[in-house]
């Protein structure tokens, strides 16, 4: 039996998008399968903004991609007419006692900017206060990084975007498909689904969440799910915002449940969205509970609202939950499976992934057509959990 596609690409969310659009822009037999309808909120992906922006605190292996991504974001809204983008800047602020000491997210962020040649400012909390006044009860000693190159995208757009070119370039789309497994067959790739099987000879899988349950060992013990909560507030005093209000991040403790990200407020609309990352308590996709209480609400304005962020109320206009799926170090995992031929792995993106997303499609799919691609992406293999392990 001849391989009906070149590659298969298993699940259609931030990766599995971008990489579909890539593969289809070069000429690739690709088809993209999806157990939902994307762009949906049954993941990841979704929520209306996502945080860009290029000097990435994580660690500078994550800086050429988000540069490629912010230019195929460009490219797709000159093609397409839509605004994928917003380059309202992001500032990443410290504001907790020890803001000086230790390695700091704010102070590594500032390094990468410094490395990269990234234009950006470094602002004391005066600064911050004249300029940015909701920001106005963070403490004396707060430190800002501002990069007025980051902003926000879409993540719904920019998927509904990417599969629209991608189907314009001729690739398939099989939605509303469960895949049940996935095997090596004679050099070629076996996808099951429950519509039937494919034959292939590569498969990418991008499945988020569902990766572990599909692929099994050695996932199942390094990918864990957490549920995340977004909340959008009603705005109580507009005049605190300014027309320049940027994306944020306010680092105001020393573990991840005491740091919070928001967004400018969106015209028409009253409200700002904040969230939080909870790595705290593992869920399934099977458990998740797509529910947020109004006391989850109410533990969330006091603990990162009031006394952070000024001229909000504590109603909560809208919420939403959706899901990270981590790694041991919150790092990607962009490798070839260890023991499945032809099977690579785009996934664990833990929880900062979407704004590199169109340029880890973009590498994939030049690797898989040149060999080779522009972007180093050593950083995100598998080899790294085996060194650990024996350490």
């Amino acid at each position: 039996m001849e391989p009906q596609y070149d590659v298969v690409v298993v699940g259609l969310g931030a990766m599995g998008a971008a990489t579909t659009y890539q593969l289809a822009k070069r000429g690739v037999k690709v088809l993209g399968i999806d157990r939902f309808a994307p762009p949906h909120d049954q993941g990841s992906s979704h929520g209306a903004t996502r945080i860009t922006r290029l000097s990435v605190g994580e660690g500078p292996a994550y800086v050429p991609l988000v540069t490629n991504s912010h230019r195929i974001w460009r490219e797709l809204e000159r093609e397409l007419g839509v605004a994928l983008f917003e380059q309202c800047g992001v500032l990443v602020m410290t504001s907790t006692e020890d803001n000086l000491g230790g390695a700091d997210f704010t102070k590594n962020t500032i390094e990468i900017a410094k490395s990269y040649g990234i234009a950006h400012e470094v602002l004391n909390a005066r600064e911050i206060r004249e300029r940015f006044p909701q920001f106005g009860p963070i403490r004396d000693d707060a430190l800002g990084y501002l990069e007025p190159s980051g902003g926000y995208v879409r993540p719904e757009l920019c998927i509904d975007a990417q599969l629209t070119m991608a189907k314009r370039l001729g690739a398939e789309l099989k939605l509303g498909t469960v895949v049940t497994g996935i095997s090596s067959q004679d050099g070629k790739v076996l996808v099951s689904t429950n519509n039937g099987t494919i034959l292939a000879n590569r498969a990418i899988v991008s499945a988020g969440m569902w990766t572990s349950e599909l692929l099994g060992d050695p996932f199942e013990s390094l990918l864990n799910v957490y549920r995340q909560k977004l909340y959008w507030f009603k705005i109580a005093e507009p005049s605190k915002f300014a027309s320049n209000s940027p994306s944020f991040i306010i680092i105001h403790g020393h573990t991840l449940e005491e740091a919070s990200y928001g967004f400018p407020p969106i015209p028409g609309e009253g409200t700002m969205k904040i969230a939080t990352h909870q790595h705290s308590t593992t869920t399934s996709p099977s458990s998740l509970d797509r529910h947020i209480s109004p006391a989850e609400c109410d533990t969330m304005y006091q603990a990162h609202v009031a006394g952070y962020i000024a001229g909000l109320s504590p109603e909560v206009v809208d919420s939403k939950v959706c899901t990270y799926t981590i790694t041991p170090d919150g790092g990607f995992i962009i490798d070839q499976h260890p023991t499945l031929s032809g099977v690579t792995v785009v996934s664990a993106c833990s929880g900062h992934g979407f704004k590199h997303s169109a340029g880890i499609g973009e590498a994939l799919a030049q690797l898989h057509v040149e060999g080779s691609c522009d972007v180093d992406l050593t950083a995100f293999s598998l080899q790294r959990f085996a060194t650990r392990s024996r350490m």
